[in-house]
């Protein structure tokens, strides 16, 4: 069955190998992200049939709001919502950061979310539907310092607490936890990392299973080099 799925931080990455998989798999989507001629060449790509541009500036509720009603106005319900936009840190541990960067993880990888499940939590419960959330691997341990890790540590608590509430209208949430991605959210190439691709696979098992199955928790970590 075709499914309406809404994506943030979908003009690059992650988020928009995981649009390329929906469409080729029957699904529709609606791409939101800053970058509004990104997503028009990935709507054209994509067939203005199969998807829908949404420019929204995640960190702002009432943009996202808007997205929302965009979406559903055109497609006239949500069935996945992934939220998937995020940043990553500037420095190595606390002491060598800076405030700005700290701000700024917390505003997209925290607050931003938070934004994202308030809007779309109402269409979800109607369809009960399935909120997908990007996490990472670095939510899974204790590392150096890390605010970037803090935040992917309350993403993968607030999924545990999120599938409760949609829980309760039939719907599902599951918390995608990647290894290394080799993504623009890196300043230079990860050859041993994963690919987008392998992450959009991951996503597109989890939404297509039958509706008594719930993975709450996923992860998908490179596979470790021997010597």
């Amino acid at each position: 069955m075709s499914k309406i799925i809404l994506i943030t931080g979908a003009s690059t990455g992650i988020g928009e190998s995981c649009a390329r998989h929906a469409v080729e798999a029957g699904h529709k989507v609606a791409l939101a992200a800053r970058s509004e001629d990104k997503l028009e060449a990935l709507v054209k790509d994509l067939g203005e049939e199969n998807a829908l541009a949404l420019p929204t500036d995640v960190t702002d509720p009432d943009a996202q709001e808007r997205m929302v009603a965009r979406a559903v106005e055109h497609y006239g319900r949500l069935d996945v919502v992934l939220a998937n936009a995020g940043v990553g840190a500037s420095a190595r541990g606390t002491e060598a950061g800076s405030v700005e960067s700290f701000q700024k993880m917390i505003e997209v990888n925290c607050l931003a979310v938070t934004y994202t499940a308030k809007f779309t939590l109402p269409h979800l419960r109607a369809s009960k539907g399935h909120m997908v959330l990007t996490g990472s691997k670095a939510s899974q341990g204790a590392m150096f310092g890390s605010v970037y890790s803090a935040t992917k540590w309350f993403i993968r608590g607030y999924a545990d607490n999120l599938g409760e509430e949609l829980g309760e209208a039939g719907g599902r949430v599951t918390c995608l936890h990647p290894g290394m991605v080799d993504t623009p959210f890196f300043d230079e190439a990860k050859p041993d990392a994963l690919r987008p691709d392998d992450i959009a696979r991951a996503f597109l098992f989890a939404i297509d299973q039958p509706d008594h199955v719930l993975i709450p928790h996923l992860p998908v970590y490179p596979k470790p080099k021997k010597d």
